[in-house]
């Protein structure tokens, strides 16, 4: 039962690098109970009734947000939302302040977003608020790494010894930094692919394989998680064209058959079409991203569960 299930020991869910790897099977299980009550004709439990949460985007969202703010309701709490465009923010003032007026409306948790790695640990340290990184700059996005491993999981079941490729724009990802921290603690084995402007040091020191060719890179994978390339983050260009990257690094429909066995493709959108990505994949019969977007839902509703559990059971409210 949801109810009988142990709470995280600790205040905050700010990377997957932290979490040990029972925390993680434990956050995936409670996603799984979820996941069934997304299915029921009412999708709405009262499991944190009272729970009052903060969403402080300080950068643009729209499916991580609207996950965030779905599994909230989801789950009974009062949510409130903030608008930087239309915040304090504008005027000069300080994420410390922001916080602690936050803080001040008797918030219990706080989810937020921001440009800069880091932040969210900053604000963590600031309040006695739940603090959860819906991603940090090039840092990590915990949740989206969490909702990854549980739609790999629907098909395989146990990670261990899966090899699980990364394709894409890897050194300012922090889709990547949690998919390999949450990977290597459930056991798979990690690799890694794209333009080596694009591929960050330090790779194979943390057990991660690097495929300079993505065709070698499909013939050993039984899954790849395929990223886009992030134009925003770069100052100046690091490689020649998208055309040129397509046609070196994409993933279509003749590159997975030439693999010679089925491979599982996940991407975490957006999706540049026909870069980083088929169309012809993206919408086949068997794609799971469409599912990735439902199961992040259900992460969102475990890991605010999860986190709030203990808070809730030392007084401050009745599960």
């Amino acid at each position: 039962m949801i109810a009988e299930s142990t709470g995280l020991a600790r205040k905050d869910l700010l990377g997957l690098e932290e979490l040990t790897a029972e925390e993680i099977r434990l956050i995936l299980r409670t996603a799984r109970e979820f996941r069934e009550v997304l299915d029921r004709p009412i999708k709405k439990v009262p499991a944190l009734r009272g729970l009052t949460v903060a969403n402080l985007f300080f950068e643009n969202s729209t499916r991580t947000k609207m996950s965030f703010e779905l599994a909230q309701k989801r789950l009974s709490t009062d949510s409130i939302g903030f608008a930087v465009s239309t915040s304090s923010v504008k005027k000069g003032e300080s994420l410390r302040d922001t916080a602690q007026n936050i803080e001040a409306m008797r918030v219990d948790m706080i989810v937020m977003r921001h440009s800069e790695s880091g932040a969210p640990r900053r604000l963590a340290e600031m309040v006695d608020a739940h603090v959860v990184n819906a991603g940090d700059g090039c840092h990590e996005h915990p949740t989206q790494g969490l909702l990854d491993l549980y739609t790999m999981q629907e098909r395989f079941d146990d990670l261990r010894d899966r090899r699980v490729v990364i394709i894409g724009d890897i050194a300012h990802s922090r889709v990547a930094r949690s998919n390999i921290h949450g990977l290597l603690k459930l056991g798979a084995k990690v690799g890694v692919c794209g333009p080596p402007t694009l591929l960050p040091m330090g790779l194979p020191e943390l057990g991660v394989d690097v495929y300079p060719h993505v065709e070698d890179a499909l013939a050993e994978a039984d899954i790849i998680n395929v990223l886009r390339i992030q134009l925003e983050r770069m100052g100046v260009p690091l490689f020649p064209s998208t055309r040129e990257y397509a046609s070196l690094f994409g993933i279509t429909p003749e590159r997975l058959e030439n693999a010679g066995h089925e491979i599982l493709v996940l991407h975490p959108g957006p999706i540049n079409r026909n870069v980083e990505l088929d169309s012809r994949v993206a919408d086949a019969p068997g794609s799971v991203i469409l599912s990735q977007v439902t199961n992040g839902v259900a992460v969102r509703m475990a890991v605010t569960y999860l986190l709030a559990k203990t808070r809730l059971e030392a007084g401050h409210g009745a599960l």
